[in-house]
């Protein structure tokens, strides 16, 4: 299967020729330096399969947005190409081509033109791109007049008016409303299941992992990671919270997934261990089983303050539950150097049928960006089955509680 989005080696250099008469020469091959050049991307190659979703991920100022702008062909790369085959449709920068005079209705009219879409084929969708943005008599009314919520809206309704062969979103959907990025992750799935592709840049490490096969993780212009979303977005997890003196290392485990551990050192666990209520380590348990998280660290150095915490993550890497010790208001201060440090979390395994992981941390401050000691992602890993209670569906045991009334 042939891909529908080849990237080839590519890369951004913007550069200051110190003055305008020089650039314009320099386009026409004269060999002229600049007098600064700043590379935003450098040698990034990629593939793109019919119905696949990678997420691009990376810290401000990676090159995301510039690679898909590229992409896009909104912006030109210094070196390198992009090969795309089918239609692509882009949601960019949040009002990008919108006119904040015009209305809705008119940006919408305006919108679908450069995407290609003919009068009549708009005239066709106008009221299927209005229905779904859901913004009332506002589609008449003036951009300038709208909430970064309601460009959204519009823009998203009417990128995905046609089904198109590649989807661009950069960002544009962690602005607005729950039951708005609800809907549109609905529609996304939806052009998924018949055959279309997806690019989308997000901070949302949940829906990267949620809908995307595939994350490419960017670092300074270049392609440092590219394969599983839960492996890559562990490795970009570790590196926010990089400092000086900091490491980041990743191993393989047994079942192939990547264990990332990051930290400065200065602490370190030792080990942990899921118990059951005789202390006996457990590997498969109960729903609503009553469990012992116990946490063994050690100090390497005088720590003014630690806090110990653990996450536990579905079979796809997301958060379930996460707390540590400042949370509930139990921080260890002024552990001297080579203390050895134990926590034991007592709670019920109030959860669905299947597989989870815990990650574990040892920091200072409310969470281990600010000062990370260590952090340890699949630190263990266990199956939640359902023994004796009654069945249920999620990944979530909330029993109810139920009252039946028939009235005749």
């Amino acid at each position: 299967m042939s891909a529908v989005l080849e990237v080839s080696h590519l890369g951004k250099a913007y550069r200051d020729f110190g003055g305008e008469w020089r650039r314009v020469l320099s386009w026409f091959g004269l060999p002229l330096r600049p007098r600064e050049e700043h590379w935003t991307l450098r040698d990034v190659s990629f593939a793109l399969q019919p119905g696949e979703a990678v997420g691009i991920a990376g810290q401000n100022g990676a090159g995301k947005s510039t690679l898909l702008k590229i992409i896009a062909g909104t912006l030109r790369p210094s070196e390198g190409g992009v090969a795309v085959r089918g239609r692509v449709a882009a949601i960019l920068e949040l009002g990008m081509g919108f006119h904040p005079e015009l209305t809705g209705r008119q940006n919408a009219y305006h919108a679908a033109g450069l995407m290609g879409h003919s009068p009549g084929q708009i005239d066709a969708e106008i009221d299927a791109i209005e229905a779904f943005a859901e913004i009332g008599e506002y589609f008449d009314q003036p951009v300038r007049t709208y909430s970064s919520g309601m460009q959204m809206r519009v823009a998203f309704a009417v990128a995905t008016a046609h089904r198109p062969d590649i989807l661009i979103i950069d960002e544009a959907l962690s602005v607005g409303d729950a039951y708005f990025q609800h809907k549109s992750f609905a529609r996304i799935r939806e052009f998924q299941r018949q055959g279309s592709s997806l690019l989308i840049v997000s901070h949302d490490r949940g829906a990267i992992q949620a809908i995307c096969d595939r994350a490419i993780l960017l670092d300074q212009g270049r392609v440092i990671q590219d394969g599983n979303p839960e492996t890559v977005m562990d490795f970009y997890n570790a590196l926010i919270a990089q400092k000086e003196n900091s490491k980041v290392e990743q191993s393989f485990l047994d079942d192939g997934r990547a264990r990332t551990v990051s930290g400065t050192g200065e602490a370190s666990i030792l080990d942990v261990a899921l118990l059951d209520g005789s202390d006996a380590p457990v590997e498969f348990v109960n729903v609503g089983q009553k469990l012992k998280l116990k946490i063994t660290a050690q100090a390497n150095a005088d720590l003014p303050e630690l806090v110990v915490g653990y996450m536990i993550k579905d079979r796809l890497g997301q958060p379930v539950f996460g707390t540590n010790t400042h949370h509930l208001d139990r921080p260890l201060a002024a552990v001297p150097q080579g203390a050895r440090v134990e926590s034991i979390f007592h709670f019920a395994a109030n959860l669905g049928e299947g597989a989870y992981s815990i990650a574990v941390a040892l920091h200072a401050s409310p969470v281990h960006i600010t000062r990370n000691y260590e952090w340890r992602d699949l630190a263990l890993v266990f199956k939640v089955i359902n023994i004796d209670q009654t069945p249920f569906v999620g990944v979530a045991w909330l029993p109810p509680a139920l009252e039946n009334s028939v009235e005749r």
